[in-house]
């Protein structure tokens, strides 16, 4: 494992543009933004904010390199695709430096966010199997019937600051291998990795034009959402955004899938091996600083289980070692910006309002402890909570942050109850050894994604992510086979000849054309 270099924490700050029909192409709307190293709190960067022209800029070039790439034999697009593996295996302690420098994650945790990304990217090497249709033969008298699946056209993708790499390949490569164009826009908190990935796609041999980027906000956003040359679009983020995106995208005739929030809930009962439980809801709830869809926020402790680890808790979120990102040995760094700061210090004052037991208050933390240069860095510790009731604003809303609140229940049948009734259903775990108390948990949960024993279960690449109720507006999750229905479109096809028609004799070996 190579470590990242430290020495780039103090660069100077650079200008990080859109990516537009093969190219770097600077912003010409006027409208910049800041982009900080969170663990120093210094600006490196100053990201461009697209416009509408520039959005259709990028559509249109989008648009123009459409048909080609659609009749591009699948084989050969996924061929671009085992270089583009091949260049991310290459580079990926870079792409992790990129992630840590602008997110604040620790390096691991970045190193594993771009691994991830890998396969997705790897699954879709497989398109020339995924894309295959039926046949029946003869369903009337000289009749066949077949379906095929074929590209949308232009596909964007709107994705968080979070993982600035794997959420982008959660999409794109899907895409793009099944012959569609794509147009992402990233967050602009942390843009500079979308760069990197689409350099390497470039030197990878994708043609010019199938994969833009447009850095951007709100304005971008919305430029994208009505485009009508735009045929589907993704997005990742808050529950309110991802409502907004799909109900605007589906009035102006798009297909929409929209990841949204999320309060994932962990079970541990009684019989569940204590310290493996406290490592996961330690792991699961502090781990990117808790800035994840899938970080566990909620310990729902059954019976017995709350007396005898909560301590156990306490200890260990008081020793979590919270430093800069680019230090190997750092297991939290810091908040991505001065707004989730306040707005997660905000939640933990409610917390303690409302009436739950604020066990470790991370807002003690001090940023100098964090290491060199970091007195200015937007630091949190862990914060704990215990008697967390279920009207509570901690335990109702998501936090997006290193907070884990734990709320004590009866037995099975209360926690299982419990999760049903929120609004979320992302994602779950259950610790236990009974092996029918998995099944059952597995059976009743309404969730989406189900952990047994297993802290943060996203799903491998070709499975699909994706929760339930208001955590997912669409109909279909992201990568995986139902990323591949998602980003193509069926059609039938009904045959019938009167007579044969004959071609002559052939004498080669049939070959992929």
């Amino acid at each position: 494992m190579n470590a990242p270099d430290k020495s780039l924490s103090n660069a100077a700050v650079t200008s990080i543009e859109h990516w537009i029909g093969g190219k770097v192409v600077p912003g010409q709307s006027g409208r910049r933004a800041d982009v900080f190293n969170p663990a120093i709190g210094a600006v490196t960067g100053r990201v461009a904010l697209a416009n509408q022209a520039e959005v259709a800029a990028a559509v249109a070039s989008a648009k123009a390199a459409f048909p080609a790439w659609a009749d591009t034999p699948p084989i050969r697009r996924a061929r671009v695709m085992f270089k583009f593996v091949e260049l991310l295996n290459r580079h990926r302690d870079e792409l992790a430096h990129v992630i840590t420098s602008e997110h604040g994650k620790v390096f691991t945790d970045s190193q594993g966010e771009v691994s991830r990304g890998i396969d997705i990217a790897e699954f879709s090497c497989g398109i020339p199997q995924l894309l295959n249709g039926n046949f029946s033969d003869q369903v009337s008298t000289g009749m066949d019937n077949w379906t095929i699946r074929q590209p949308l056209g232009v596909v964007a993708g709107i994705t968080p600051f979070n993982f600035p790499v794997m959420v982008p390949m959660w999409m794109y490569p899907v895409a793009i291998a099944a012959g569609n164009t794509f147009v992402l826009k990233p967050s602009p908190l942390d843009p500079s990795p979308s760069l990197v990935m689409a350099q390497l796609l470039k030197e990878a041999g994708l043609p010019d034009g199938v994969f833009n980027v447009v850095q951007g906000d709100k304005d971008a956003v919305d430029a994208l959402l009505e485009h009508p040359d735009v045929k589907a679009v993704s997005f990742v983020g808050s529950t309110a955004i991802a409502q907004k995106i799909y109900e605007t995208g589906a009035r102006h005739g798009k297909r929409v899938q929209a990841l949204g929030g999320a309060k994932n809930h962990m079970v541990v009962m009684p019989d569940a091996d204590m310290e493996q439980a406290v490592d996961a809801l330690i792991g699961a709830a502090f781990g990117s600083a808790g800035e994840r869809c899938m970080a566990i926020s909620v310990g729902v402790l059954v019976g017995t289980a709350a007396d005898r680890i909560m301590p156990m808790l306490a200890q260990r979120t008081q020793e979590l070692k919270i430093k800069n990102g680019i230090e190997l040995d750092a297991e939290m760094g810091p908040i991505v910006s001065t707004v989730a700061h306040q707005r997660i210090s905000g939640y933990i004052g409610q917390g303690e309002t409302e009436g739950a037991k604020l066990v470790v208050d991370g807002r003690k933390f001090q940023a100098a402890k964090a290491g060199a240069e970091c007195g200015n860095g937007f630091w949190l510790g862990g914060s704990l909570f215990d008697n967390v009731t279920p009207d509570m604003k901690i335990y109702k809303e998501e936090i997006f942050g290193p907070v884990l609140g734990c709320v004590r229940v009866k037995d099975l049948a209360g926690a299982v109850e419990l999760i049903n009734a929120h609004e979320y259903g992302n994602g779950v775990s259950c610790f236990t050894r009974d092996g029918n108390v998995a099944r059952e948990f597995g059976r009743r949960v309404e969730v989406g994604m189900v952990g047994i024993n297993v802290p943060i279960p996203v799903p491998m690449a070709w499975h699909g992510f994706g929760g339930w109720k208001k955590s997912l507006f669409g109909d279909m999750h992201a990568y995986g086979e139902e990323g591949v229905r998602f980003y193509t479109k069926q059609k039938s096809i009904m045959q019938r000849w009167p007579e044969s028609i004959g071609k002559g004799a052939e004498f080669v070996m049939p070959t992929a054309k």
